[in-house]
């Protein structure tokens, strides 16, 4: 492996559907410019069949910026990375993890851990249709097939079509009687299982996601892995990327204040409320930059009670970041 693939994938933060879509990566891209982000799901049905512009346009400034596509027809997967190619991701990522009803009834996601050679011919049809890396992010496990043996039984056709890279969720997905929210906290995490695929394919590129919520966590799994993946944290906590590039990536420039990175996302916000953006749609992403300060609770409740007018302008959020100021000045 070179060091531009381990370099890469680093730090990456999780797709998350309904949330990671492009205004809340663009902002994340404010406060890291070398986390790798991706997109939210998108399902192969959307791509071949819906807005294909709608679903795949993103800021250019979002780079370096993976497509995440969930899908488990290879001819289908294959189409949709024909019609992805000129948008220019960086990578197209295969989705074989996310535990959802509405996934299983589509046969795709964490339940196709159940068929690691049908995994292996979508790998190889999204390969012959894309110049882009093509990688993979499943579980440990599912359901009872939840083993180191079984892991690796799931890695090596994959593996044998030329991926290089994959994202293992350090849990494995309970189909049955879990919650999507419920398969992200009660099966137990595992990394050892994950830190044991990599000494054992040590060519291969592991990034490890499931439950890391601190710098110092991210620097123990670097220890064993290729790279850390984190979502909820990086969401609902923003500020928590502000310091990877420095203390993960080696990058010195200078930090940036919360202060200057709303003044930064300012201007975008503008040019997406001329294009007919409801403020809300934004601002929903960047409600918890402030947490930790004085005065976020008051900025959060501003922001929830007059972002999702219809008439909802940047003067909104100006104000909202006034109330932080104001008590600052206050204490």
């Amino acid at each position: 492996m070179t060091e531009l693939q381990h370099h890469s994938h680093l730090f990456c933060v999780a797709p998350m559907i309904d949330w990671t879509d492009k205004h809340a990566r663009y902002f994340m891209r404010l406060l890291s410019k070398n986390a790798r982000l991706y997109t939210e799901m998108i399902t192969t049905g959307a791509i071949l069949h819906g807005d294909a512009e709608r679903h795949l346009a993103y800021n250019d400034e979002e780079h370096p910026l993976a497509l995440q596509i969930g899908g488990s027809n290879p001819a289908d997967l294959g189409r949709a990375c024909a019609i992805a190619e000129p948008f220019n991701y960086d990578e197209i990522n295969l989705n074989v993890g996310c535990p959802s009803d509405r996934v299983q009834s589509g046969m795709f996601g964490a339940c196709l851990m159940a068929e690691p050679q049908r995994v292996a011919d979508c790998v190889a049809a999204m390969q012959a249709n894309t110049n882009k890396p093509v990688t993979v992010k499943c579980r440990i496990g599912i359901d009872h097939y939840d083993s180191l043996e079984y892991l690796q039984a799931f890695i090596e056709p994959v593996m044998a079509t030329g991926c290089q890279t994959f994202i293992i969720h350090a849990r494995c997905a309970w189909l049955q009687g879990l919650s999507p929210k419920e398969n992200r906290e009660i099966p137990p995490l595992n990394y050892d299982r994950v830190y044991t695929i990599k000494q054992r394919y040590p060519n291969l590129n592991i990034i490890l996601n499931g439950g890391i919520t601190t710098l110092e966590q991210c620097r123990q799994h670097l220890q064993h892995t290729d790279g850390v993946m984190v979502g909820r944290e990086a969401y609902n906590n923003p500020w928590f990327l502000a310091s990877i590039d420095q203390e993960l990536f080696g990058d010195n420039r200078a930090l940036s204040s919360r202060f200057a990175i709303m003044e930064s996302m300012l201007p975008y916000i503008e040019r997406q409320l001329s294009t007919g953006v409801r403020l809300n749609h934004i601002t929903r992403h960047i409600l918890g930059l402030f947490n930790g300060l004085a005065g976020a609770r008051s900025f959060r409740r501003y922001l929830s009670e007059h972002a999702n007018k219809k008439t909802a302008g940047i003067d909104v959020l100006t104000q909202a970041v006034a109330l932080i100021k104001q008590t600052e000045t206050n204490q």
